[in-house]
């Protein structure tokens, strides 16, 4: 697992940016659809998963690779949810607001802790990325949540989760609550915050959206990620003995 930083966080933003536009790319775009799409990225998740479980030391690249896999599952999945299966964006909230939490429950029950320091072993490293799946899919219901059925537009979700986003990072600097709890919203509200940046780079002008190509989007994010990746300081987060 990667030391939490400032770099950790910006890498975060933009592949939660890359999964809600490469995930659109695949499914709409490509016109392959939600279910096929999540199929398509489940595969290269479950992947990504079994060969980060099994390397014996962290490695940016397959990390942050993994992440951007849980990402556009986690898009297909939850349009799938929403939109296929017809249960909205508040019934796909809710579910996977609960699937979340069941997660995190499970994986504290399991291993006694759910802070990222913990983590060490096949079984708890399997319940930080099935916790980072569920985040990464609740986090595209709750975007398209607050830009459509609470109408704050993808400029006003984009605002309302960056607010969210400050107020995590006042209550770190400004108070002794539990750092992974504030960790964890932290990972939680990017996953939105990206997910209504990338609706806004290329969803159409008439929908409040720039109509960029998402396949231009997308290679754009994923450059600068790999920039990221290779030109910023990372280190693995030291194991709590």
């Amino acid at each position: 697992m990667p030391q939490v930083t400032a770099a950790f966080w910006a890498l975060k933003v933009l592949a939660t940016t890359l999964g809600e536009t490469g995930g659109d790319a695949v499914s709409m775009s490509m016109d392959l659809g939600y279910l096929a799409g999540t199929g398509i990225f489940a595969v290269l998740f479950a992947l990504a998963v079994s060969a980060q479980i099994r390397a014996r030391r962290f490695h940016p690249l397959l990390y942050w690779t993994t992440i951007v896999a849980s990402t556009t599952v986690g898009t297909t999945l939850a349009d799938f949810a929403t939109r296929s299966l017809g249960i909205g964006y508040t019934g796909g909230t809710a579910l996977l607001s609960a699937l979340l939490l069941t997660s995190l429950w499970a994986w504290h029950r399991s291993q006694g802790s759910i802070a990222v320091e913990s983590v060490a072993g096949p079984r708890a490293e399997a319940y930080y990325w099935l916790t980072i799946m569920f985040s990464q899919t609740l986090g595209t219901a709750l975007g398209d949540w607050a830009a459509d059925t609470a109408g704050l537009g993808y400029l006003g979700g984009i605002g309302a989760f960056a607010l969210a986003l400050g107020a995590v990072a006042v209550l770190y600097w400004w108070t002794q609550l539990s750092r992974t709890l504030l960790f964890w919203a932290a990972f939680v509200l990017t996953r939105p915050f990206g997910a209504v940046v990338g609706d806004f780079l290329d969803k159409p002008l008439a929908s409040g959206g720039l109509e960029l190509s998402r396949y231009a989007a997308s290679a754009v994010l994923a450059a600068l990620i790999l920039a990221g990746v290779l030109l910023l300081p990372q280190r693995a987060a030291q194991r709590a003995h």
